[in-house]
């Protein structure tokens, strides 16, 4: 199944790992995942992981970020995690390379790489990238399984959302053979300073309740900037302030950036990726996201989540 990404990796002494910008647990741990299982299995070839980076997620980093020049992309095989549209990914000059691949797990928007493995039944991309390094009798060393089980835990809530399945144990099974702390990773992922504890309640009392089951927060530039933290945590860190109020099964969180107006979609029972893809965005059936131009395009898009209907969307 994962014949021809393993070829052009065997094939190429150097390769760089893109992913998703903005990176959440799930592109983080597969990019430090994948870059660890192709070191130690094949030792001879350069490795880089490339992309901007979330402070929520530094305690995952082994090591920072690589930056390369444009010329090591000569003759090298650039390999894109995690991520379904071209605008997602963070550093455009995995083109540069002279092939490239990609491993996912969203739905479905555009053909980006040469050779893809995208595959919607993982509730994560790490939980793909664990599957890959199995079936293709890969090592897996501690740190590639800490990485790869943190991602898994993020992207599929603590093993709580309906993407959870049997091959998500399966390899989180899998992962959990090697010897590591699974204590210190939910420490590092839920244990919260008070300033963001109280961060979260000052979010709980900006929730909107607007008709059909919809709830949202909007956050201008200033409010942002107020605030002392970055985007992520602003915008897909306070999403689910909104997930479990009795009534709402459609959430959306906007935040005004310097770069347009960063949109996350939640459904607890509504396939809400059409709408993001609408907009250039794009992810999962409950769990998608998008990059708006200002407050106007976001209004439209709040319109359409309250016009959507059971009656004629398909979970």
């Amino acid at each position: 199944m994962f014949d021809k990404i393993l070829d052009l990796i065997k094939k190429y002494p150097v390769i760089v790992i893109h992913r998703h910008k903005n990176p959440d647990g799930d592109a983080l741990g597969s990019q430090i995942g994948l870059k660890h299982i192709i070191r130690d299995n094949f030792p001879d070839k350069t490795v880089y992981a490339v992309g901007d980076m979330t402070a929520r997620y530094a305690f995952m980093l082994d090591e920072p970020m690589d930056e390369i020049s444009d010329d090591l992309y000569s003759g090298a095989l650039a390999i894109v995690l995690d991520t379904s549209a071209k605008t997602l990914i963070s550093d455009e000059r995995y083109t540069l390379a002279r092939e490239n691949a990609r491993f996912d797990h969203h739905l479905f928007v555009e053909e980006i790489c040469d050779v893809e493995h995208v595959d919607t039944s993982f509730e994560s991309c790490c939980g793909l990238i664990a599957s890959f390094a199995k079936e293709c009798s890969l090592t897996v060393s501690e740190t590639a399984a800490k990485a790869l089980y943190t991602g898994m835990i993020t992207d599929s809530g603590r093993f709580r959302y309906d993407s959870t399945t049997s091959q998500t144990f399966d390899m989180a099974s899998f992962l959990m053979e090697r010897n590591f702390d699974t204590n210190e990773i939910f420490r590092n992922l839920y244990t919260d300073e008070l300033s963001s504890i109280q961060l979260r309640a000052r979010f709980t009392l900006k929730i909107n309740i607007a008709e059909n089951g919809v709830a949202y927060i909007y956050t201008t530039l200033d409010e942002a900037k107020s605030y002392g933290v970055d985007n992520f945590t602003i915008s897909r860190g306070m999403v689910n302030t909104m997930a479990e109020i009795k009534g709402i099964d459609r959430w959306v969180n906007f935040t005004e950036t310097d770069n347009g107006v960063l949109c996350e979609i939640r459904s607890s029972k509504m396939n809400i990726n059409p709408i993001a893809v609408k907009y250039g965005g794009g992810g999962h059936k409950k769990a998608s996201g998008a990059t708006l131009k200002d407050k106007n395009e976001a209004m439209a898009l709040l319109n359409d989540l309250i016009s959507l209907s059971e009656d004629n969307n398909e979970a």
